[in-house]
């Protein structure tokens, strides 16, 4: 699946709309620049699950989970990872597959033996400032 964006809330809307082909246990891992626009998918992924919350990076934190009325998101950010060991000292694989909300993963590329394999593969590319080509595939296909 490609989409161009043309603004931070085109993206948040596409990913909106894509959540609704989500299902409990779904990984969505978010590769793009610094600033590309992860959070803001991110945010609309949110959103279409019933969050209410502010949904913000969990660079610091490596995870943050938030609790919707149709699913939970949990949202990694791997940015500060030196190790994969330090994600299962975190618990991580007990996100992996939890059929009551989605893993949404910033910064994988840090962290690739732990991943699913059917992990669905969201690809982020600048364009301009505010321009975005956003690419959906799965991880098993490519």
């Amino acid at each position: 699946m490609k989409f161009l964006s043309n603004s931070e809330q085109e993206t948040f809307d596409f990913a909106f709309d894509f959540a609704s082909k989500l299902k409990g246990g779904d990984v969505v891992l978010l590769a793009g620049d610094l600033g590309a626009g992860k959070t803001a998918f991110t945010k609309g992924l949110a959103r279409a699950f019933g969050i209410g919350d502010i949904i913000t990076s969990p660079t610091f934190t490596i995870l943050n989970e938030h609790y919707g009325n149709k699913l939970n998101l949990y949202h990694f950010d791997m940015y500060r990872i030196d190790d994969e060991s330090e994600l299962r000292e975190l618990g991580f694989d007990e996100f992996i597959g939890k059929t009551d909300g989605v893993c949404a993963i910033e910064w994988f590329e840090k962290t690739p033996s732990i991943l699913p394999s059917s992990a669905i593969l969201v690809n982020i590319n600048k364009i301009d400032d505010n321009s975005r080509e956003i690419l959906i595939s799965n991880l098993d296909k490519n």
